[in-house]
């Protein structure tokens, strides 16, 4: 099954608001800290060619930073 998973760090603004989005929208992810988890991070850059977060995988789809017209677009 597929799932979203957030890769964000405790002091990214925009990781808190993506986060308060999906909750908002009733989209369960999984939280990805990729300042203390180096796999992670590692993994979040192979996916996105990114080292800035958020970065949100949501079921195979790259997202980079905070877009919440596309997270709507998705949630459906």
């Amino acid at each position: 099954m597929s799932k979203v998973i957030v890769y964000s760090t405790p002091t990214c603004r925009y990781c808190v608001l993506a986060k308060e989005y999906l909750d908002e929208i009733g989209v369960a992810y999984e939280e990805v800290n990729v300042a203390v988890d180096r796999k992670a991070a590692e993994e979040m850059i192979a996916k996105s060619g990114q080292m800035g977060v958020p970065v949100i995988d949501f079921k195979g789809e790259i997202i980079i930073g905070f877009n919440k017209g596309r997270l709507s677009e998705l949630a459906k």
